[in-house]
């Protein structure tokens, strides 16, 4: 496939002249219809050792407004990546809506590597491929443009360059840390590429093949291919989507086929107040020393609390955070999304507050919010929050599979008990900011809010990552299960740690998290 790309194409340096004026001119305007399309832009940049990456990008930086672009490159991971899932460093390097992230090497980087070093084998390679395919995916479904560069050249050319780059001590290759010695095998690195690119290229997210061996025929091919494909972009109304979506089962209309996971929980289950003060006290003291335990083994542990309005979630968090040490913890309160949020995917905002190793981050609220409030309010196309199901799934895996300790609570009250509770935070003054003119206005739709849950439970509720679903009529019930719930969950996994084979890091080169 690469035989497109050893053919000599050159360009004077007169044609370059002329071309590069016009061309920047028009980069510059497309990038100012940028900023006012709500697309981002993600630029990715790979291929063969020596090809000139750096260079084509230094063009674009210099061709382009560098106020709405950033670049990143991925060398050796940061001790604040090691500690987090893979993917985090990337979700941190996304674009705004309306601008421009270069990436060297992206989530390529990794894969292309360790098959090439015979760290993984090609099937352990398509896996972590599969996983690129629906990770652009999301994203390009989400709005975003993906235009992925490979720079190619035939191997008497690369040695050329190469011996030409190791005579100059100054030369952006030279400078570059851990150059891998890909040059060394060139026809093994070539076939790894190969089965890279066949993988990946798809019709949303195309690789563009470039011949690198003349630098001003790369970076004119590069320039304008970005700038027919941003246009090209901002062109479409909407990113390739279904046209239609596909509603969920019609039930029968009989109430007893209408029932529920939510309708088969016993909301009439309490607990006596002297058992709950000495239960209470016990799991508070065992939570704290395995919040100890996971920070010295270095398991991070994410609690996501949702449940309807009043439901107690504030309540259950308060008897978590008064327990374990404030410096193991951060509590993340979701609200509405921020300019900012809504800029990005709205993974976004999540993936930012992951903990690193040993930490613990809770949720109140969280990216359900998608699939429930966004949902049942509008806030969400159809097509959003019904694809947003496998995008959780997927993003809870990766959490999960990288050593995180995953606890999911729905905790759940009669309609009769909300409104109990709703009119005593009107009468109680130090409660009256926590009802608002919403939370009535969202009672209205709890038979919305109802099958949005059930959906949300059937769809997410999964080996890796179950929920438990916490009968919340009685608060003191409800805040004992909770704890106890945490508590053998950290119990259990920190009784089994990540074996030295675990971990989400494609083909092979696997740890547990932290290490």
């Amino acid at each position: 496939m690469f035989e497109a790309t050893k053919v000599g194409r050159t360009v004077s340096k007169q044609d370059f002249k002329e071309q590069q004026e016009e061309l920047r001119t028009q980069l510059l305007a497309v990038q100012r219809d940028l900023r006012v399309s709500n697309i981002p832009v993600i630029v990715l940049v790979s291929g063969v050792e020596a090809a000139g990456k750096g260079e084509v990008v230094n063009r674009l930086n210099e061709w382009l407004d560098t106020r709405g672009v950033q670049n990143f490159a991925f060398w050796d991971e940061s001790d604040e990546e090691r500690e987090r899932p893979r993917y985090w460093r990337f979700w941190r390097s996304m674009p705004a809506r309306g601008e421009i992230s270069i990436l060297f090497g992206g989530w390529y980087q990794t894969p292309i590597e360790h098959r090439f070093k015979d760290a993984c084998s090609e099937a352990e390679l398509d896996g972590e491929l599969n996983r690129i395919v629906d990770f652009e995916r999301m994203l390009t479904q989400d709005g975003a443009l993906i235009v992925k560069f490979w720079f190619h050249m035939s191997e008497s050319d690369q040695k050329s360059r190469l011996k030409e780059l190791s005579r100059d001590d100054k030369s952006r290759w030279k400078m570059v840390p851990d150059k891998s010695k890909f040059s060394e095998h060139y026809a093994a690195f070539e076939q790894v590429a190969e089965r890279v690119i066949l993988h990946t290229d798809r019709g949303t997210s195309p690789w563009y093949l470039v011949e690198a061996g003349d630098r001003r025929y790369r970076d004119l091919t590069v320039g304008k291919t970005l700038l027919h494909a941003i246009r090209s972009r901002i062109a479409e109304t909407t990113p390739d989507e279904p046209n239609g979506t596909i509603p969920g089962p019609d039930l029968p209309e009989s109430p007893t086929a209408q029932i529920t996971l939510l309708d088969q929980l016993d909301l009439s289950l309490t607990l006596p107040r002297d058992d709950y003060k000495s239960r209470l006290k016990k799991l508070q003291t065992e939570i704290n020393e395995l919040a100890w335990s996971a920070y010295n083994q270095k398991r991070s542990t994410v609690l996501v609390f949702e449940g309807m309005d009043a439901g107690g979630k504030g309540g259950a968090i308060r008897r978590i955070t008064s327990a374990v040490d404030a410096r193991l913890f951060r509590s993340i309160p979701v609200a509405a999304p921020t300019d900012e949020e809504k800029a990005h995917h709205y993974l976004w905002r999540f993936w930012r507050h992951l903990p690193r190793a040993g930490h613990i981050t809770i949720y109140d609220r969280s990216w359900y919010g998608r699939v429930l409030v966004e949902r049942v309010e509008g806030f969400a196309a159809d097509a959003e929050w019904r694809r947003a199901y496998s995008e959780i799934n997927r993003f809870e895996e990766q959490l999960v599979d990288s050593g995180v300790i995953l606890v999911k609570f729905w905790i759940h009250i009669s309609q009769e008990e909300q409104l109990k509770r709703f009119k005593d935070r009107e009468d109680v003054p130090y409660k009256q900011y926590k009802i608002t003119d919403e939370d009535w206005r969202n009672r209205e739709k709890w038979p919305q809010y109802k099958e949005a849950v059930n959906e949300m439970v059937v769809r997410t509720s999964t080996k890796h990552a179950p929920w438990t679903l916490v009968e919340g009529n009685d608060k003191p019930y409800a805040r004992v299960k909770v704890l106890r719930t945490i508590c053998d969950s950290l119990n259990e996994a920190l009784k089994n740690p990540p074996s030295p084979t675990a971990g989400y890091l494609p083909c092979g080169e696997k740890r547990p998290m932290g290490k």
